[in-house]
């Protein structure tokens, strides 16, 4: 599991492009499951017009940002979408991270069946919404530490720990971000990182 940490880190954008090649697991329902992840877009804050806290925004839901790294903030797409965020930085900064893309590697029946799928194919996980309904992430379970355990069990509902393979950097894309053309030029920033 990544350290608390990894999570506090002051460079949201960094720690985004740090997260590829990561596994995200978890263990919801009695059922685990994880994939590597591979794809994911920073959200620097009050400065970026991209961002739910931009210029001091706060409100019910996005009150978890403001919090401390290693907390997940999932929040509801379109009203049928849960999409799953990694809080960054310290109290006060309210930094994210969505995940964009995984590639299944573990509890991948368990996937199939949350997502109603009798074949794993190319576009399984490769969006944030198919990612949360893969691995059982419920808008639910924001505010979730991705760091602490509890007496009863060895780690959180959801983390993040390193994979065997590390990622090499010319495996690396760097591009603007998706749907957000309502953010003006912060919608051109190169805050998304895809594994080749």
């Amino acid at each position: 599991m990544l350290s608390h940490s990894f999570y506090i880190q002051p460079d949201v954008v960094s720690l985004a492009r740090d997260l590829l090649g990561k596994r995200l697991c978890t263990r919801i329902d009695g059922k685990q499951a994880s994939g590597i992840i591979t794809e994911t877009e920073a959200y620097a804050g009050t400065t970026d017009k991209a961002s739910h806290a931009y210029g001091g925004r706060r409100t019910r839901r996005t009150e978890i940002m403001y919090g401390e790294g290693g907390t997940a903030y999932v929040y509801l797409c379109y009203g049928m979408h849960s999409l799953f965020n990694v809080v960054t930085n310290i109290v006060g900064v309210p930094h994210a991270v969505l995940i964009r893309g995984i590639q299944p590697c573990a509890g991948i029946e368990i996937m199939m069946q949350r997502r109603k799928k009798v074949k794993k194919g190319k576009e399984f996980s490769n969006g944030p919404g198919k990612i949360a309904e893969a691995l059982g992430i419920h808008f639910s379970h924001s505010g979730l530490s991705l760091t602490q355990t509890t007496s009863r069990i060895s780690a959180p509902a959801i983390w993040i720990e390193e994979a065997e393979n590390k990622t090499i950097p010319n495996e690396i894309v760097i591009t603007s971000r998706i749907g957000v053309d309502y953010a003006g030029q912060d919608a051109k920033l190169p805050y998304r990182f895809l594994l080749k």
